[in-house]
C-alpha cells in the first residue's frame, strides 16, 4: 500500500520505518529540510536501538523515502497519517496547532478520496477538528471529494519503539467507516497474522484510550512513589513492599518500580491533557490532579536525600560539593531528555552551590544542547571518569551499565564516599558492606540519621 505520514520524530519515523519493512511504500514528509536531508543520507535524528539499521535497509530499498514536499506526499498517499507533535499549551491541553495545519494542507492538495489516519496523542473530539478542517480546504478550492479520518493511536515505548511497533500487542482502530476498517486492517495485516491484535471501535473511545493508557501508567508509578515515601517515613523498604505486592496478579509487576519521577514526552503532557479536558468538560479530575502533583514532587526528593546527608551542623550543605551524575535522559535505551528527572536535579545542585559531572550513554549531545557550556558542569566519556574529583555518586537514569560498578571502586574515588540511589539499582547491605554510604527511594532501613 501506498502510506504518506507527515512527521518524523518518534511516533513518525518508527512507524513510517516498520511499515516500509513490511513491503508498504512510504513517503515521510517534515517541514524541515535539513532533517530531510539527513534523513535521506542515512543521518538519524534520534536514537532508538535497532531503527538505524532498519531505516537505512529500507531507504535503499526504495521503500522509503523522505520528502518536504507535501503536495507530493499526499498524491502518493492511499492512507495519510498525522504523526506530528501536540506539546503542551500554557494551560496544559494538548496545542492541535501542527495536527490542524496538517489537515488543511491535506485539504488543499488532496485529490482522491483517502483516509486520514490520527497517530498523534490528541484530546476527544480532535478528529471533528480535523474533518473540518480538510473540509474547510476542500471547499475552498470548490472542490468534493471523499476522505475519512481515522483515530489509530500509538503505543510505542521509547527505547523498545521498534519491537513495539513490529510486534504490537494491540492495534486500535477508532472509525464508523467499514470500508476505513477494512482498509486499516489491510495496512496492518502483517503485523496481525498470529492472531485477531486489531481492537475496532469509534473514534472518540480511540482518542481517549490512549489518555487512559498513560494515565493509568502514570498512576501506578506515582503511587508506587507515595509509598515508597511512606516507606521512608516508617523504616520499612519499599523494595520488600514491591515484590510482596507485584506477586499479585491482579496488580503485576509493570509499572511499580519508584524511583525520581517519570519523564519523557507521553506522560506528564498526556496526563495534563487529559485532566484539562476533563475540567473542559465540567470534571474535576482528582485522581489526575494527585498522579501529577506527586510526581512534581517526587522530582525533588532526590535532592531532599542529598540535602538530608550533608544538611548537618554548620556546615554549608552541598556548596563547594561535586556530584557525579549517572545518567540525564528521563529512561534509559533513549537521548530523550524531555521533563527528565536529571533537570531538576542538576538545576537544584547548581543552586545549591554544586558542580556536576555528567554521564550518559546517549543523551550527553542533547544535553549541551539543554545547559550550554558552564563551569560547573563537565560531560564525561564514561561512568567511572564522571566519579575522578567527585565527592557523591547520584544514579538518576537506569541503564543497564550502571546496575553492577564496583563498589570498592566507588569507595575509593568518592571523597565522601556516598551513593544516592534514585532508581532502586542497589542492594543497601551489599554496597554499605563496601563501605558506602547509601541512599535509596523509599529504603527506610537503609537510612542515616
Amino acid at each position: 500500500m501506498r502510506v504518506a505520514i507527515f512527521g518524523t520524530g518518534y511516533v513518525g519515523l518508527v512507524t513510517g520505518t516498520c511499515l516500509a519493512d513490511v513491503g508498504h511504500q512510504v513517503v515521510c514528509v517534515d517541514i524541515d529540510q535539513a532533517k530531510v536531508d539527513g534523513l535521506n543520507r542515512g543521518v538519524i535524528p534520534i536514537y532508538e536501538p535497532g531503527l538505524e539499521p532498519m531505516v537505512k535497509a529500507n531507504h535503499a530499498a526504495s521503500r522509503l523515502t523522505f520528502t518536504s514536499d507535501a503536495a507530493a506526499a499526499i498524491t502518493h498517499g492511499q492512507v495519510i497519517f498525522i504523526a506530528v507533535g501536540t506539546p503542551p499549551d500554557e494551560d496544559g491541553s494538548a496545542d492541535l496547532q501542527y495536527v490542524l495545519a496538517v489537515a488543511r494542507t491535506i485539504g488543499t492538495h488532496m485529490r482522491v478520496p483517502t483516509v486520514v489516519v490520527n497517530k498523534s496523542t490528541v484530546p476527544v473530539g480532535t478528529a471533528d477538528k480535523v474533518r473540518a478542517a480538510i473540509a474547510e480546504a476542500l471547499a475552498a478550492r470548490g472542490e468534493e471529494i471523499a476522505f475519512d479520518v481515522v483515530s489509530n493511536p500509538e503505543f510505542l515505548k521509547e527505547g523498545d519503539a521498534v519491537a513495539d511497533c513490529m510486534r504490537p500487542d494491540r492495534i486500535v482502530v477508532g472509525a464508523s467507516n467499514p470500508d476505513s476498517v477494512a482498509l486499516m486492517r489491510r495496512l496492518y495485516a502483517p503485523f496481525n497474522r498470529n492472531h485477531d491484535r486489531v481492537v475496532e471501535m469509534d473514534v472518540r473511545s480511540a482518542e481517549l484510550t490512549k489518555y487512559a493508557a498513560n494515565a493509568m501508567l502514570a498512576t501506578k508509578i506515582s503511587f508506587m512513589n507515595e509509598i515508597a515515601n511512606i516507606a521512608e517515613k516508617v523504616g520499612a523498604d519499599i523494595e520488600q513492599v514491591r515484590q510482596g505486592i507485584g506477586s499479585d496478579p491482579r496488580i503485576g509487576w509493570h509499572f511499580i518500580y519508584p524511583g525520581a519521577g517519570y519523564g519523557g514526552s507521553c506522560f506528564p503532557k498526556d496526563v495534563q491533557a487529559l485532566a484539562r479536558t476533563a475540567q473542559q468538560h465540567g470534571h474535576e479530575p482528582r485522581l489526575l490532579n494527585a498522579v501529577e502533583a506527586v510526581n512534581d514532587a517526587q522530582k525533588g526528593h532526590l535532592y531532599q536525600l542529598i540535602q538530608r546527608h550533608y544538611d548537618r551542623g554548620e556546615d554549608e550543605g552541598v556548596r563547594g560539593k561535586t556530584f557525579a551524575v549517572w545518567g540525564l535522559a528521563f529512561k534509559p535505551n533513549t537521548d530523550d531528555m524531555r521533563e527528565a528527572s536529571s533537570r531538576r536535579l542538576l538545576a537544584q545542585l547548581w543552586e545549591g552551590g554544586a558542580r556536576v559531572r555528567a554521564y550518559d550513554p546517549e543523551a550527553t549531545e542533547e544535553a549541551r544542547r539543554i545547559f550550554g557550556e558552564r563551569e560547573d558542569l563537565v560531560f564525561c566519556d564514561n561512568a567511572y571518569e564522571a566519579l575522578d574529583g567527585a565527592d557523591a555518586l547520584v544514579v538518576v537514569t537506569e541503564w543497564k551499565q550502571f546496575r553492577s560498578p564496583d563498589f570498592v571502586r566507588l569507595r575509593e574515588a568518592l571523597a565522601d564516599a556516598v551513593v544516592f540511589d534514585g532508581r532502586n539499582l542497589y542492594d543497601p547491605q551489599e554496597i554499605e558492606a563496601a563501605g558506602v554510604a547509601y541512599y535509596g527511594i523509599g529504603r527506610g532501613r537503609s537510612l542515616h540519621a
